[in-house]
């Protein structure tokens, strides 16, 4: 049993309780997701399976899309709604709309984030959320990531009241912290914010629409109709330059062999899908380093 499997993400488990669950029900020890879901967080969570374990890089490094909520009057530890409150100020005065989308074009682009303290984020050794839990405050690098879209999905103009709440959208890089994207909407509209709501809507290609809930993969095993639901390797790299070989040559390519490189793939720069006369995934190959005519196996999938 080989291909990804879209889940839809329940609010309150870890991702790696989904990873947990999904091995449990299939009885299959080769199981990984792509891409960390907070518990609090709902949504599109892609779990490779058997030989799409060796693609989950390449599925993590997508770009995500997410539907969310700030609320501006208040702070908490946790950047969300989980976390205890840090700093309070309610909002005293009107907030235009042009105000919101003006800095959400600030935002948009490139832009340095410091991961928050209760994070997987590793650091010596530990994650960031081992030394929060500790009470220990931790020196945190900032990193560059990506806001490719970010839309305000409230209708309103004027947005009042003590605390005041709007949705929005975001596509972003791999590595973004959404909750530290609220508290920096909040700071830069000149009060402590927090992000009260989150689901992830699409990861890389796939979509919440596709995503099967854990009762539904229940009832797709009692049929026997598992199988016909999991994306194909071959599907979920479909983004990919792809150089079809015949039979002799894919027994070479099983056993990790170095290929001249195609003419129609020789500008290339970026891993390639090497898939047999079927269009049956075997492997990825990238340039060869030292010889340009050659490309080499990155992963072999088959």
């Amino acid at each position: 049993m080989d291909g990804i499997l879209l889940l839809h993400k329940p609010a309150g488990v870890t991702s790696h309780d989904c990873v947990l669950k999904v091995r449990k029900m299939l009885k299959i020890k080769k199981v990984g997701h792509t891409g960390t879901l907070d518990p609090d967080v709902s949504g599109v969570l892609p779990i490779c399976i058997g030989k799409a374990t060796k693609i989950v890089e390449l599925l993590t490094g997508a770009s995500k899309t997410y539907e969310g909520e700030v609320t501006l009057g208040f702070s908490t530890t946790t950047e969300d709604a989980s976390g205890e409150m840090v700093e309070e100020k309610k909002v005293d005065r009107p907030i235009q709309r042009n105000e919101i989308e003006n800095v959400f074009q600030q935002l948009t682009g490139e832009i340095e984030q410091t991961p928050p303290m209760y994070s997987a984020v590793k650091i010596n050794g530990k994650k960031l959320y081992e030394y929060a839990r500790a009470g220990i405050e931790v020196q945190r690098p900032t990193r560059i990531v990506t806001i490719h879209e970010l839309t305000l999905l409230d209708h309103r103009e004027i947005f009042t009241g003590e605390t005041i709440s709007f949705r929005f959208r975001v596509t972003c890089s791999k590595g973004t912290y959404v909750r530290t994207l609220a508290v920096t909407i909040g700071e830069m509209l000149g009060f402590p914010a927090h992000m009260s709501h989150l689901i992830r809507t699409a990861s890389g290609p796939f979509t919440l629409d596709q995503c099967l809930t854990f009762e539904e993969i229940e009832e797709k095993l009692k049929n026997n109709e598992l199988a016909t639901i999991l994306v194909p390797i071959e599907q979920a790299l479909f983004h990919l330059p792809k150089y079809q070989i015949n039979d002799k040559v894919a027994e070479k390519v099983k056993n990790g062999a170095v290929l001249p490189i195609p003419n129609e793939l020789k500008d290339v720069n970026d891993p390639m899908l090497v898939v047999n006369e079927q269009n049956k995934a075997l492997a990825l190959y990238i340039k060869h380093p030292e010889k340009p005519h050659l490309i080499k196996p990155l992963k072999v999938l088959g």
